[in-house]
């Protein structure tokens, strides 16, 4: 027998509870993603603001409605813009396959450490985060720079004789990726591995599986949602990033995050990089979401 049915208040608060996301997402989300698809439809003029409207009332005429796509041609025309894309992806996915190889073993102490030492070393990890973003990328360029102390590290202890140009490097940019975005990969893994159950390890050795054997078939496994939390959590934030790029990366360091700085504020052209940041969002969330559904298949399947 089915239990008693919630009263109307109970279904009321329901409806709230359940509508607060939604009307988070439409105030912070959809509604500013939808201002700049308008601006992205635009044309570029020189005025405040510097695009034209694309609904404009005409006296005699009604409402005009003067929505132009040549801007997303011009991004399919020109080179750089899907240079930089590509750029973009390359920078974030290596940048998210190295803090997957340093945070896992980390993550994995972590969840094996003793309870009563894991509040404090899971607040040595997220307390760079407590740190300005800025701060740490300019601690970053005094670190790397020709006279700072990594070169003078090396050249002390006679691994080099000259100073490295560390500073204004791919190296750099994927320095200050992997140290940024580090915690973020590092929390989901925590996640995962601390749920496992520790007798499944102990059943795995129990038949005869050696300890690199018990990892790749039980622990391995059971850890892939928190695998792909964290290389989402930094590559998609990694693609769009500025001042990384801008300030550790030298000038043959191409992300459309720079570009779209450039384009805004730069050479002033609001649609076109408006239409930039549609079509980055656009190329990133249709995988994913075409990932996601996969998974969701998968693990309905499953069930």
């Amino acid at each position: 027998m089915s239990g008693p049915r919630p009263s109307p208040a109970a279904r009321g608060g329901r409806r709230i509870v359940v509508a607060l996301p939604y009307a988070w997402l439409l105030l912070f989300f959809l509604a500013p993603f939808a201002i700049i698809v308008a601006i992205s439809l635009s044309e570029t003029r020189i005025g405040i603001p510097p695009y034209t409207p694309i609904l404009e009332w005409v006296e005699g005429a009604g409402l005009s409605v003067n929505a132009k796509l040549g801007n997303y041609a011009f991004l399919a025309d020109d080179p750089l813009y899907l240079n930089a894309l590509l750029s973009s992806l390359r920078i974030a996915a290596t940048s998210a396959i190295l803090c997957l190889l340093v945070g896992y073993p980390i993550a994995y102490a972590l969840a094996r450490t003793p309870d009563r030492w894991r509040p404090q070393l899971l607040i040595a990890v997220i307390l760079p985060l407590w740190t300005s973003f800025l701060i740490r990328v300019y601690a970053w360029m005094g670190l790397l720079k020709t006279e700072g102390p990594v070169n003078e590290l090396l050249q002390a202890t006679g691994l080099i004789d000259q100073p490295l140009a560390l500073l204004h490097t791919p190296f750099a940019v994927y320095v200050g990726i992997v140290y940024s975005y580090l915690p973020f990969m590092i929390l989901p893994l925590f996640a995962a591995l601390e749920r496992q159950d520790p007798a499944l390890l102990e059943a795995a050795h129990d038949l005869g599986a050696r300890p690199v054997r018990a990892f790749l078939t039980v622990t391995l496994p059971l850890s892939l949602p928190g695998i792909f939390a964290g290389l989402l959590l930094v590559f998609i934030p990694a693609v769009g990033e500025f001042v990384i790029p801008d300030l550790l990366g030298g000038p043959e360091t191409l992300m459309l995050g720079k570009v779209l700085w450039i384009e805004f504020f730069n050479n002033r052209d609001w649609p076109l990089a408006a239409s930039v940041a549609v079509a980055m969002l656009v190329l990133l969330v249709a995988p994913l979401a075409w990932l996601e559904n996969i998974r969701v298949k998968r693990a309905e399947g499953g069930a």
